[in-house]
């Protein structure tokens, strides 16, 4: 599935622009005060966790944003050009078996796009 044999930089921690977007995601599924729960628990973990791009996917039950995509196109042109990307920002829901992908879908259907196994960071509650 390799589109190019090129390496993906990431940042070591996310963008200050990601924690108000996942928050932003978040209170469609959980009302306010749980968003904000989560979103101040996200800024807090200290840990970047690894997961393969293929099973955040599988993990998520989300589907694959086509390459056409204009904001997948943005993140495909950053790794391209070797700018380095932001760890996506996730959270467990045990309830429903699932993962929440609260900010970084994009970034992660551009890096399935070169490599389905390739490791991203993330910080995950």
């Amino acid at each position: 599935m390799a589109k190019k044999n090129v390496e993906i930089k990431w940042l070591k921690e996310p963008e200050s622009q990601d924690y108000p977007a996942a928050k932003s995601y978040l209170t469609l599924i959980y009302d306010e005060s749980v968003s904000k729960s989560l979103v101040k628990k996200l800024k807090r973990a200290s840990t970047i966790s690894e997961f393969k791009a293929k099973d955040i996917f599988r993990a998520s039950g989300l589907s694959l944003l086509g390459v056409s995509n204009k904001h997948v196109e943005k993140d495909q042109h950053k790794i391209d050009s070797g700018d380095e990307l932001s760890p996506l920002l996730l959270v467990r829901d045990s309830i429903h078996g699932k993962v929440i992908i609260a900010d970084g879908y994009h970034r992660l259907c551009a890096v399935y796009s070169y490599n389905e196994d390739a490791i991203i960071p993330c910080k995950i509650i």
